[in-house]
């Protein structure tokens, strides 16, 4: 595999990690498991997927210690983009679906790309092919966010009837996100998105300052465990919904942990370095397409239709 097609194959596994995610993490929040402890079991899980290889590999290779102001911007990544992000997309998950929230995060390439401009980060030439390109495809992914958003056509049935994650408040699911749950999720999930656009755009000078990327991620995922902690114990006074089972919970937490907090986050922030933000975000809507086939078949959702 050569240096120019890396970043492409990366993508596209990061995609596919985040649909696996929506889908895994749907069917853990439909079971019960709370939303704030879930982001909280998840950042431990990560932490000690990463914390080892941090201290056995990347410490010998940059040794350099972190500045007070350094710290603080990752602490802020963190906040933003871990623990602020993470909680609306799984309370997002709750009000809708893991389709629902997979399109959501369409709006991801349109927040990436505005704030690009207004950073100077990226330019667009109205008048090239690349440039009108870019612009369609902007257009089309918020078009899409707000058809999900507002417009509720036909359902479709689900692809498999005999799901493997068994849902028990899928029968009266459907009708409830005819409702008013239908517009606040989405909404929350854009919020969510909004934050997590902001934590790849804050990461590119704190990855120019400490390049280390195992490092940074590490120290995210530290802070993000404190952050986690004090908001799932503001929210959830109950402790015994903290309480960890041999169910999807449990593989929720472990898949979200490892795969997405572990080694996804680390992937985007090398993609990230090699091509930029704008890139990595153009193929969020790969998650999208991967979701609704998932979604359908390990759940039994509904899909909804335009007429």
């Amino acid at each position: 595999m050569d240096h120019w097609t890396k970043p492409y194959i990366v993508a596209i596994i990061i995609r596919v990690i985040f649909a696996g995610m929506f889908v895994i993490n749907k069917a853990a929040i439909d079971h019960g498991l709370n939303s704030f402890v879930f982001i909280f079991y998840r950042q431990i899980a990560a932490s000690l997927l990463l914390l080892p290889i941090a201290v056995l590999l990347e410490s010998r290779r940059n040794a350099r210690s972190m500045s007070s102001a350094l710290l603080f911007k990752i602490f802020v990544c963190a906040l933003i983009g871990i623990t602020v992000s993470g909680t609306l997309y799984n309370v997002s998950l709750k009000l809708t679906s893991a389709t629902v929230v997979a399109a959501s995060t369409n709006s991801i390439p349109v927040i990436t790309f505005c704030l690009a401009l207004l950073l100077r980060m990226e330019e667009v030439k109205l008048r090239s092919p690349s440039g009108i390109a870019k612009l369609t495809g902007v257009a089309l992914c918020l078009a899409g966010v707000f058809v999900i958003a507002f417009y509720t056509g036909e359902l479709l049935s689900a692809v498999n009837h005999h799901h493997a994650f068994a849902v028990p408040t899928h029968a009266s699911s459907a009708k409830t996100l005819m409702g008013a749950a239908w517009i606040k999720g989405t909404f929350v999930a854009v919020v969510g998105a909004l934050a997590y656009v902001l934590w790849l755009i804050l990461q590119v000078p704190v990855l120019k300052e400490f390049p280390n990327k195992m490092l940074v991620m590490v120290t995210q995922c530290l802070f993000s465990v404190v952050q986690s902690f004090l908001a799932a114990v503001v929210a959830e006074r109950d402790f015994s919904m903290w309480k960890l089972r041999l169910d999807i919970g449990l593989l929720a937490i472990f898949y979200s942990g490892f795969a997405v907090a572990g080694v996804n986050y680390y992937l985007q922030a090398w993609c990230m370095e090699m091509r930029g933000p704008v890139f990595l975000t153009a193929w969020t809507p790969l998650s999208f397409v991967l979701t609704i086939f998932c979604s359908s078949f390990f759940l039994g959702e509904m899909v909804h239709l335009g007429r």
